[in-house]
């Protein structure tokens, strides 16, 4: 039996630290996603663009330079291309306001990032076995 390709994950985030968390947390878990990672929402469109690169699942954070989160997502939700592609918010930020405004938008989740590793891992896991299981829309 053929193994099924894992969905592809755009992982957008400015820490470099937390870049490297999330890759050794999908690791750990023994998930096989193809990691694709962007340290802003402009690098992130930039490789939205190549029409080769389009991953099937994106990671967000909101809180970063140049292009914010919230401003990625509108240009994500804006193009009839991308805009279908599951968007979760991983950030620290639990201002109402922008979990409204990102709902509002079309995301698919938003995740509080916690304080405590196992606690990372927990949530972590349970999002990707969520959408390794979904079938998703490929452009």
């Amino acid at each position: 039996m053929a193994q099924k390709a894992m969905p592809s994950i755009l992982f957008i985030e400015d820490d470099m630290i937390e870049r490297m968390k999330f890759d050794r947390t999908v690791t750990k878990l023994g998930f096989t996603n193809k990691i694709i990672e962007a340290s802003n929402g402009e690098e992130a469109l930039h490789v939205l663009e190549e029409k080769d690169i389009v991953p099937n699942i994106i990671f967000l954070d909101l809180n970063m330079p140049r292009i914010s989160g919230l401003e990625f997502l509108q240009k994500l939700k804006s193009d009839e291309r991308l805009k279908f592609i599951p968007t979760i918010v991983l950030t620290t930020s639990n201002n109402h306001r922008d979990v409204l405004e990102c709902y509002r938008m079309g995301i698919a989740g938003y995740i509080l990032k916690p304080l405590k590793y196992d606690d990372y891992v927990d949530k972590i896991d349970k999002v990707l076995s969520y959408w390794n299981i979904n079938q998703l829309i490929t452009v």
